[in-house]
């Protein structure tokens, strides 16, 4: 296994008791950080409990050993790095995993983005790190990744970024987001097997009843295998799939912002949306919020 930096998992609040009775036996230093319940530092690591979650994030030269002679043992009771490809083989076979960004903010796009593994691929994303876009904070981070994954051996992707006024004009004619968002999936998986049409099945997150998806695609998506469950972002084609669309999302809200001479558009639909939302009709005129925003969001009709 090549060098591991960084580790993330999430933990019980009994998990993260536990651990923070081990660092104590074993000496490590503690130190107060914003967001922890605690962070330590020992022999060549870095280990922060976050709040949120819990979540574990494990960094430095002694990641590996710390993760698979500490924490799998004695915290999560189970050995999982390094093991992947027997305990969850499914990762491993080539297959198309699909996520979306956008959807729950109130400015921007909707871009929805795929990508194509095989087991090479697969085991190169994990051990670059890529995970869940939701899990990373930094839009940094985010870029950083997307450009590994774009550089993957063996990986295909696309991406399909549905603007503002586009998005407005679709969701009238679909009348419903679930429909909106199959027709991005769709289109996607699409796209892709354009590239990979001997990709057996297709991923993605339980968005909405998945007969919905499947009537979206058409007549060669029909052809694969698609499959929809929860936390479908722990398979490495899905977590590429969800940076490759976040990537996306964020260069749209900071480039549109930038139009605009200010800061990038805020994400969300918090009251700090809602207040450049109401600069831009101020300086802009109502008509322009179909450009920027998603009209059918309660925030339009706050407004």
């Amino acid at each position: 296994m090549p060098p591991l930096n960084t580790y993330t998992k999430p933990l019980t609040v009994a998990q993260a008791a536990i651990l923070r009775d081990i660092l104590e036996e074993q000496g490590f230093e503690f130190e107060s950080k914003p967001y922890t319940l605690y962070a330590a530092a020992g022999p060549k690591v870095n280990i922060a409990v976050y709040q949120k979650g819990p979540k574990v994030v494990v960094q430095g030269k002694g990641t590996l050993e710390f993760v698979q002679f500490t924490l799998e043992p004695k915290v999560l009771g189970q050995a999982e790095l390094g093991y992947e490809e027997v305990n969850n083989p499914e990762m491993f076979s080539p297959h198309i995993g699909v996520d979306e960004s956008g959807k729950g903010d109130y400015f921007g796009p909707l871009v929805i983005a795929g990508a194509y593994v095989d087991a090479a691929a697969a085991r190169y994303l994990l051990d670059e790190g890529v995970m869940d876009s939701k899990r990373i904070s930094s839009d940094a981070r985010i870029e950083t990744l997307a450009k590994v994954i774009r550089n993957t051996p063996g990986l295909v992707w696309n991406v399909v970024s549905i603007g503002p006024e586009r998005y407005n004009d679709m969701y009238e004619s679909f009348g419903n987001l679930n429909r909106l968002l199959a027709w991005g999936h769709a289109r996607v998986i699409e796209n892709l097997l354009e590239k990979v049409p001997d990709c057996p099945r297709a991923l993605s997150d339980q968005f909405a009843n998945p007969a919905i998806l499947k009537r979206a695609l058409q007549e060669k998506g029909r052809e694969i295998e698609l499959v929809q469950r929860t936390k479908a972002e722990s398979d490495p084609a899905v977590a590429a799939a969800s940076i490759l669309a976040r990537e996306a999302f964020v260069r749209w809200m900071r480039e549109a912002g930038e139009s605009r001479g200010g800061e990038p558009l805020p994400k969300g639909a918090s009251g700090l949306v809602k207040a450049r939302a109401s600069e831009i009709v101020d300086n802009e005129g109502k008509s322009q919020l179909k450009k920027v925003a998603k009209l059918h969001f309660r925030t339009t009709a706050e407004l």
